[in-house]
């Protein structure tokens, strides 16, 4: 039997400012080649959280559990292994880098993944001379991601975020995971921030690049995304643990009556941050494709 593509056991997370207060306590999920889970929870449930201690951010340290990730140990490599071995995280806030170009982060990014795990001494994905994807490759690789996610090429000449709209951050985090091909995608909200044209473009950009090796955790706090992306699965992520499964009637069920029925029925009080509201898109803050 083929071992799944993720397999998460147990997993407690604490920042590493507070050691002690455990924001995840206790995962387990598993994820299988070609799925698509959804993670719904209400503000402050440890969905990003789990999105970065997955990656590995440095703020975050896993106090017990297991991650396999390709039958290896996860946990056992660095943030930058984890990305060369085919994990990808699409941020909520992509952060701006003034001077660096779209273009020369992403063939950077590309040769990084392509040396694997152990790096050879010959390539330097930040030397054009040394190995690497030649530019001929490269340039037209680009251009038909771009194209596909409906991207204006001038983009590849800015730099990275700077002065982006929402919908254009949104649309780099689609066209990097284009480019890297990873066989696991975590996606931190990305529907936040978009109107619903920008949204609809994300969306139909993911589905482009659904592939039968790929699977994609899709962190979203609004129903709204589902629309456009079909989840294999749904989860409820709430008080640090995932507190129901189902399939997408579960997520229809969130947006007409919020977090409280499912976080009742696992047990937990209930506050006013659990309203019926909680699963309900608000209306669009920010227009931009």
């Amino acid at each position: 039997m083929t071992e799944p593509l993720l397999v998460i056991r147990d997993l407690h997370v604490a920042p590493v400012a507070d050691r002690e207060l455990e924001i995840l306590q206790g995962i387990d999920l598993t994820v299988d080649a070609g799925e698509v889970h959804a993670i719904m929870g209400p503000n402050g449930s440890g969905k990003t959280t789990l999105a970065y201690a997955l990656m590995g951010h440095p703020a975050y340290v896993i106090t017990s559990g297991e991650v396999r990730f390709k039958g290896m140990d996860l946990l056992a490599l660095s943030a930058d292994k984890r990305a060369r071995a085919g994990l990808f995280l699409a941020f909520q806030y992509p952060a701006a880098v003034p001077g660096l170009s779209v273009a020369s982060f992403l063939r950077t990014m590309l040769n990084a993944r392509r040396q694997g795990l152990e790096k050879d001494p010959d390539v330097d994905p930040s030397d054009p001379t040394r190995g690497g994807i030649s530019m001929g490759d490269f340039r037209r690789l680009v251009r038909e991601k771009m194209q596909l996610l409906k991207m204006d090429e001038a983009v590849a000449s800015r730099y990275v975020n700077d002065g982006f709209s929402g919908g254009e951050k949104k649309r780099l985090e689609m066209l990097q995971m284009a480019i890297l091909q990873p066989e696991m995608a975590i996606l931190d909200e990305t529907d936040s921030g978009l109107d619903i044209d920008a949204l609809r473009i994300v969306a139909e950009g993911v589905n482009a690049q659904l592939r039968p090796e790929m699977g994609v955790l899709l962190i979203t706090h609004y129903q709204r995304l589902l629309n456009y992306i079909k989840p294999d699965v749904v989860h409820v992520l709430a008080r640090g643990r995932i507190i129901a499964t189902g399939g997408r009637e579960l997520a229809l069920r969130l947006e007409d009556e919020g977090y409280a029925g499912v976080l009742r029925e696992a047990g937990y009080e209930v506050d006013a941050s659990d309203s019926a509201l909680d699963a309900r898109a608000p209306e669009p803050v920010e227009v931009g494709a």
